[in-house]
């Protein structure tokens, strides 16, 4: 275990990235990616120390393991983010922020193999489209329904990801926000060679602005609002765009608790995400990321784990493992959570959701299982079996669960789908946060809802949704999340999986706001206290308190864990 009272020195992180032009008769080998057109600057490295501090607690819900996430080592502030402009002066092309002094010993040995990164004159859109050129060769161009059926490589070759960060104007820029963006580009697309890309969406909040025609007023609102080594990675629209590209007569809300427009971005956040898909063929899968997310840890190791752990999940229970909360300590491996769950269903003596929720007079039920469901589903196959190496066409960082009677504000936020009583809602699902993957399919099918029938729901119930009407692969992924206090286990799962059927959902669920409070003492929820207060605290803020002071001489060393939300950081 790392002692802090003698100087410490990070090594480079190790990870599923660093093998990549090594595999070689498993995948076409990687050529290595710059941060300038000179081959001049290599993608910067990340640094971890190898082992972690005593007495650091374990994840409450959701583990390291079930991902093969490492957990042997941990990350500091600066072995994070020092390779990307933290700890040394803007002259040097770095932030200004947490400069080091000379008696911090062993700091300074990530920076004395390639030296301080200047990032003045970056631009992240070329890096990363150089970087594709040179890598063009190991991902697979054949047509989009193969693409997004088959495995996650193809021949040896992998398919493309887009990470969708979305921003907006009026968003405060903090230095950290720009480390954190640094970090993730790199991580996911210049040391992965290329095989993810990351835009950002920036929703112009004023409809007035025609952005769609007008190159000056596109470049103005870029230079008034997004970071200058961030403006060729952004992609701009309004809510005026969308009522342009979905046009119509929406119908009657069932209910709108929010009161506002259907093409508002709080409502209806996936019109903007539906539209880059559809002009951009070249990505298979698309990650919806947001602006107050954090991750200690390697962006890569994240992303690329939890798209190859959700191929692997059987399609047989997986809208009940998925709406229910993984206590590893209370439920054993994940073998044994997913016993536990069967034996939940069966002792419930409910039916499992085994293909799609046919709601529909007119839909016909054996064309949409033709369509969506895999071989390995079909005929008598080995259910244990059924989408098995499928990738999955909705990833999400929350719990799926049933919203029925889930005491959820936002339940019955439906329009299109000409119902006139509570016993006509269509069955809807939802998952809280929309950071989330969607395939290609996926949103392919929500645009075509969108356009043709004139249908959407509320932006956090409306992909899942889709998904259980057309019978589409789903997997809720329990990444780690710490609480800010020691819980019995008992009662943690009381109010976890205090829903229907020992599960997130209905009646019980603790999506309900009379139990959502007790989501504030975790890393990772819309509204969880403690996910800032930790990370500000990681920063070196003396209390992770808003009068702390900043930049203290603490530091955490802390597991990889993804944080959300981070709301301030000054």
């Amino acid at each position: 275990m790392p002692n802090f009272s003698k100087p410490l020195q990070p090594s480079k992180f190790q990870s599923s990235f660093d093998q990549l032009g090594k595999l070689g008769s498993e995948h076409v080998p990687a050529t290595p990616c710059y941060l300038d057109s000179d081959r001049r600057i290599p993608a910067p490295d990340l640094y971890a120390y190898n082992g972690i501090p005593q007495f650091q607690p374990l994840p409450v819900l959701g583990s390291h393991d079930v991902f093969q996430l490492r957990d042997d080592v941990c990350f500091d502030r600066y072995s994070r983010y020092g390779p990307y402009g933290l700890g040394y002066g803007a002259d040097d092309g770095g932030t200004g922020k947490g400069i080091l002094e000379k008696s911090d010993k062993g700091y300074d040995h990530i920076w004395q193999e390639a030296g301080y990164t200047d990032y003045r004159n970056i631009d992240w859109g070329d890096a990363q489209r150089l970087c594709y050129r040179a890598n063009k060769h190991r991902f697979y161009t054949g047509n989009e329904k193969t693409r997004t059926n088959e495995g996650n490589s193809v021949s040896g070759k992998f398919q493309r990801q887009a990470v969708i960060i979305r921003t907006y104007t009026g968003y405060k820029w903090t230095e950290y926000a720009i480390l954190n963006f640094r970090a993730m580009i790199n991580e996911v697309s210049l040391k992965s060679g290329g095989q993810f890309d990351v835009h950002f969406l920036v929703h112009v909040r004023d409809s007035n602005i025609v952005i769609w025609n007008d190159a000056k007023e596109r470049q103005r609102i870029l230079d008034s609002n997004i970071p200058k080594e961030f403006h060729s990675l952004c992609t701009l629209w309004s809510e005026a765009q969308m009522k342009q590209y979905y046009p119509g007569e929406f119908g009657d809300n069932v209910e709108n608790i929010a009161g506002s427009d259907i093409y508002t971005v709080y409502r209806s956040g996936h019109m903007p995400l539906q539209h880059f898909a559809i002009h951009h063929p070249e990505y298979a899968h698309f990650w919806n990321w947001e602006m107050d997310l954090r991750y200690i840890g390697s962006y890569y190791e994240l992303l690329s784990k939890f798209g190859n752990w959700a191929a692997k999940q059987p399609r047989t229970m997986m809208w009940e493992r998925s709406s229910t909360y993984y206590i590893p300590a209370l439920h054993g491996s994940w073998e044994d959570f997913s016993k536990h769950v069967e034996n939940s269903v069966h002792i419930s003596q409910h039916q499992p959701i085994s293909a799609p929720v046919d709601f529909h007079k007119n839909d016909t039920v054996d064309c949409i299982i033709e369509n969506y469901l895999p071989e390995s589903c079909k005929g008598d196959k080995d259910a244990s079996q059924c989408g098995v190496g499928e990738p999955a066409d909705l990833i999400t960082l929350n719990p799926i669960f049933d919203v029925q009677d889930s005491g959820w504000v936002f339940s019955k936020d439906i329009t299109g789908y000409n119902v006139t009583e509570d016993s006509d809602l269509p069955p809807r699902r939802s998952t809280i946060v929309t950071a989330s993957r969607l395939s290609r399919r996926l949103l392919d099918i929500m645009h075509q809802e969108t356009m043709e029938k004139h249908r959407s729901m509320f932006t956090e119930m409306f992909p899942p949704s889709i998904a259980l009407h057309y019978g589409l692969k789903v997997v809720y992924a329990p990444h780690p999340v710490y609480f800010d206090r020691a819980w019995n286990l008992e009662k943690v799962n009381r109010i976890f999986n205090g829903g229907k059927h020992n599960t997130s959902s209905g009646p019980g669920s603790p999506f309900d706001p009379g139990n959502e409070h007790n989501h504030k003492g975790t890393t990772y929820y819309y509204h969880a206290e403690f996910a800032g207060m930790l990370w500000r605290k990681w920063l070196g803020l003396s209390r992770g308190e808003k009068n702390g002071n900043a930049e203290g001489r603490s530091r955490l060393c802390l597991r990889s864990m993804l944080i959300h939300p981070v709301k301030w950081e000054e």
